[in-house]
C-alpha cells in the first residue's frame, strides 16, 4: 500500500491549522509534518496528540540548531520542507504545501501515486483557484499554449492581460516527491536531487490542488498588503500576463489612481462568484465545484479542539 504525507510551514489561526490537517488526514495522509512558524499552544497540543501528525515549533532553539532563522518566510519553508524530507518520514511520497491548499483527487491519493512508473521521482498537482462565494467554486488551470492569453482575456476582459492563466496566485502547483533519496532539497514549487531540478517529473491530471487564495472581499483586502510586500504579489516576481507588467505594479497603479474602489473593481472581475464569471468558466470546462467539508472533517479528527 502506497503511503503519502505532507509538510507545511504554517502561521495561522488554530482553526485554519486544524482544518488543513484534518482534511488531509481524511484524504488518507499517513504522516503530516507541521512546522509552526509562530507559537500556537492550542494547535501544538492538538497536533501533538494525533498519532499521524508531527508538529515542530520553530522557536529560537529550533532555528539556532538549524543555523539561524531566515528572514523570508519562503526560505524558512524550503529549509523546513527539506528538513522533513530528511527525517524518517514513513511515507513513500511527500508533498510540500501551504495551509490554504487542499488536495482534490478523482479517486484515492495513494492509488494515484501507486500507479506512477518507478522511474518517476516527482509528480505535479496543478492548482485550481477559489472563487469568492460559498466556498465550493474554483476556477480551472489554463495550460500554457498559444490560446491561453486569448482565453484569459475573454473571461477577464479588463484585467486578463495582467494575469497568468487567470490566476492571482501560482499556476505551478505543488510537487509530490518520492522519498528515500539523498541530497534532496524541497523548494516551494520544485525539488532538486543532486542539483537536478524535478528529475523524472510527471503530471497528475486526476489530482488537483484546491487553492483557497481568497474567501471574500474582506479576507482578500486583509491579506492584500502583506502579499504585495512579501507574498504572491511581491515586486520581485516577474510579469504574470503577456504585456510585461507585473501584478505588483498593476495593483500599485490601481490603488494609487483609484484607491480602494479600484481594487474592488479588480477583485470583482477576477475573484467574485458572479453569473458572468461562472458562465464563462463553465463553457470552457474551467469551473470546478469542490465541497471540502472542512468543518465536518475537523470535528471528526480533532473533536476535543474544534
Amino acid at each position: 500500500m502506497t503511503k503519502w504525507g505532507l509538510v507545511a510551514t504554517i502561521k495561522a489561526e488554530t482553526n485554519d491549522i486544524l482544518k488543513f490537517a484534518a482534511y488531509h488526514l481524511d484524504r488518507g495522509a499517513h504522516r503530516i509534518f507541521i512546522y509552526l512558524d509562530a507559537d500556537n499552544p492550542t494547535a501544538f497540543s492538538a497536533l501533538k496528540a494525533h498519532p499521524k501528525t508531527r508538529v515542530i515549533l520553530c522557536d529560537d532553539k529550533y532555528w539556532k540548531a538549524a543555523g539561524g532563522r531566515p528572514k523570508k518566510h519562503q526560505v524558512r519553508q524550503t529549509k523546513n520542507a527539506t528538513h522533513a524530507y530528511a527525517r524518517r518520514v514513513e511515507v513513500d511520497w511527500l508533498i510540500h504545501m501551504d495551509v490554504d491548499e487542499f488536495l482534490w483527487p478523482d479517486t484515492n491519493v495513494g492509488d494515484i501515486l501507486a500507479a506512477l512508473p518507478t522511474d518517476i521521482q516527482c509528480a505535479r498537482s496543478r492548482p485550481i483557484e477559489s472563487i469568492a462565494g460559498d466556498g465550493t467554486l474554483f476556477k480551472g488551470h489554463i495550460p500554457s499554449g498559444p490560446e491561453r492569453s486569448k482565453i484569459v482575456q475573454q473571461i477577464y476582459p479588463t484585467f486578463g492581460e495582467f494575469l497568468k492563466g487567470g490566476f492571482l496566485s501560482h499556476v505551478a502547483g505543488k510537487l509530490f516527491v518520492r522519498t528515500g533519496k539523498e541530497n534532496v532539497t524541497l523548494k516551494i514549487h520544485n525539488m532538486f536531487w543532486n542539483d537536478e531540478m524535478n528529475p523524472g517529473q510527471a503530471e497528475l491530471p486526476s489530482l488537483m490542488l484546491c487553492h483557497c487564495h481568497t474567501k471574500n472581499w474582506e479576507d482578500w483586502l486583509a491579506a492584500y498588503r502583506y502579499r504585495l510586500e512579501k507574498g504572491s504579489y511581491r515586486a520581485e516576481l516577474g510579469p504574470a500576463g503577456s504585456n510585461g507588467i507585473t501584478l505588483h505594479n498593476l495593483l500599485h497603479q490601481i490603488e494609487n489612481d483609484q484607491g480602494q474602489s479600484g481594487l474592488r473593481a479588480f477583485y470583482d472581475e477576477v475573484c467574485t462568484d458572479s453569473e458572468t464569471l461562472r458562465t464563462a468558466l463553465q463553457t470552457r470546462g474551467l469551473l470546478h465545484r469542490c465541497n471540502l467539508e472542512l468543518d465536518q472533517k475537523t470535528k471528526k479528527h480533532f473533536p476535543d479542539f474544534y
